[in-house]
């Protein structure tokens, strides 16, 4: 039983340290149990009822736009500075959130998405046949991750006071601007591709042009250095709170920002996206094992010659 929960001992001791804070335990609280409430009725009843994971995609990014929420009425820092992270998350979540919505309305969640299909293969290589449990435990960990590592950044930025803005935090949002811009750019060329080759009649082709042509998962590669952008941006933040947690608490909010960029990549890489999504590629378009071996899988670089 306890290989079931496993994946929620991360973020459990990553909520557990916020909560140990003297800046963020009640925020962190509240934060939370919105995640919780937010998961329960959006996530967790309609996987319980159905069997389907695919209502992650509407919880989770809106689950970011309640944590942009949250963090902007009740952290103590520079007003504007709160406004901004606040604004970039809430940017970030409803980018993805609409969409979902949207894949809701038309009854795409009536299927289950490949990269959840994958899941399920994962569970029974590692033993799990209580798939029930398994799809409870996965929703849960992705609400957890609302309430601890992804949190972690956001409050540490937003509880600075300075109306000063350092060189480092303009850097990371100009990182994050990009990447926003990026990831949105390669769903837009992704989708035109999909309508142009329905409209030609063409099935089960690849997608390798644009940005598509650099790396085999822009967008991943983009939402994860979404992430890394307000992970930079909150260095300054960070190093200012020194004086006000304990050092040991302080030191640990430090590790926790470089482990939300790591939660970030193996997440987008190998749980809910990349290799997931390539299991069942290779399988249904033909041409993809050749892209495979021409194209990046997460890192964007040259375009390779057979």
């Amino acid at each position: 039983m306890m290989n079931y929960f496993r994946p929620l001992y991360p973020f459990l001791l990553g909520w557990a340290l916020i909560l140990n804070t003297a800046s963020f335990a009640n925020l962190s609280l509240i934060n939370g149990l919105g995640q919780l409430i937010l998961f329960t009725g959006v996530v967790c009843i309609p996987i319980w009822r159905t069997g389907r994971m695919s209502y992650v995609d509407i919880g989770w990014p809106w689950g970011l736009v309640l944590l942009g929420i949250v963090s902007f009425f009740l952290s103590d820092g520079y007003w504007v500075r709160s406004l901004v992270v606040s604004i970039v998350l809430i940017l970030v979540g409803l980018r993805m959130g609409l969409g979902a919505l949207k894949m809701w309305q038309m009854g795409l969640l009536k299927k289950e998405f490949p990269r959840y299909q994958y899941q399920r293969i994962r569970w029974e290589k590692e033993g799990k046949t209580n798939v029930a449990l398994a799809l409870q435990v996965d929703a849960i960990s992705q609400g957890l991750a609302n309430a601890s590592f992804l949190a972690i950044p956001i409050f540490i930025i937003a509880s600075n006071s300075s109306p000063e803005f350092l060189v480092l935090e303009i850097i990371g949002l100009v990182i994050w601007l990009l990447a926003f811009a990026m990831e949105t750019v390669a769903d837009l060329q992704k989708i035109t591709f999909l309508q142009q080759m329905k409209k030609a009649g063409k099935q089960r082709q690849v997608c390798n042009v644009g940005l598509w042509r650099y790396c085999r998962h822009p967008n991943y590669f983009a939402e994860w250095m979404v992430w890394n952008g307000l992970i930079i941006a909150a260095i300054p933040s960070w190093l200012a709170l020194q004086d006000a947690e304990n050092t040991i608490i302080w030191w640990l909010l430090g590790l926790s920002l470089l482990f939300t960029s790591r939660v970030m990549y193996s997440t987008l890489v190998y749980v809910t996206g990349a290799v997931p999504s390539e299991y069942f590629s290779a399988q249904k378009r033909p041409a993809y094992k050749d892209y495979q071996q021409t194209t990046n899988r997460f890192f964007p670089g040259p375009h390779r010659k057979l």
